[in-house]
C-alpha cells in the first residue's frame, strides 16, 4: 500500500494538451503512453485532459510531468492545509476493495 498523499491539482487542462502534442523532446505522446509513465489507467488522464478530474496522486504527478518534459509545477499546483484539493465528483472517486 502506498503512503498518503497530498494530490496535486492540474493547473490547466488545455496546457496538458498542448504539452501532450509537443513535449519537451519535440515529440508527441499518447493518453496511454502518458497512462503508462504515470502508471495509472488512461481514463484518468482523458477526465484530466477534459477538465472532469482536476487532481492526480504526487507520484503520478511527477510522471507526468517528466514524461512532458516539463518541471513538475510548470502543470501541477501542490495542495495542503493551506490549499486544499477540490472534492473530486462522486462518479471518478476509487471505490475500496
Amino acid at each position: 500500500m502506498r503512503p498518503q498523499q497530498n494530490p496535486m491539482v492540474l493547473a490547466s487542462p488545455d496546457l496538458l494538451v498542448l504539452l501532450m502534442q509537443r513535449t519537451g523532446d519535440g515529440s508527441e505522446v499518447s493518453v496511454r503512453e502518458l497512462a503508462r509513465a504515470a502508471g495509472c489507467h488512461p481514463s484518468k488522464i482523458g477526465h484530466l485532459r477534459t477538465g472532469e478530474r482536476e487532481t492526480a496522486e504526487e507520484d503520478e504527478a511527477k510522471a507526468i510531468a517528466k514524461r512532458l518534459g516539463v518541471d513538475l509545477l510548470v502543470l501541477w499546483i501542490p495542495t495542503g492545509r493551506t490549499n486544499p484539493a477540490p472534492a473530486e465528483p462522486e462518479h471518478l472517486t476509487a471505490v475500496p476493495a
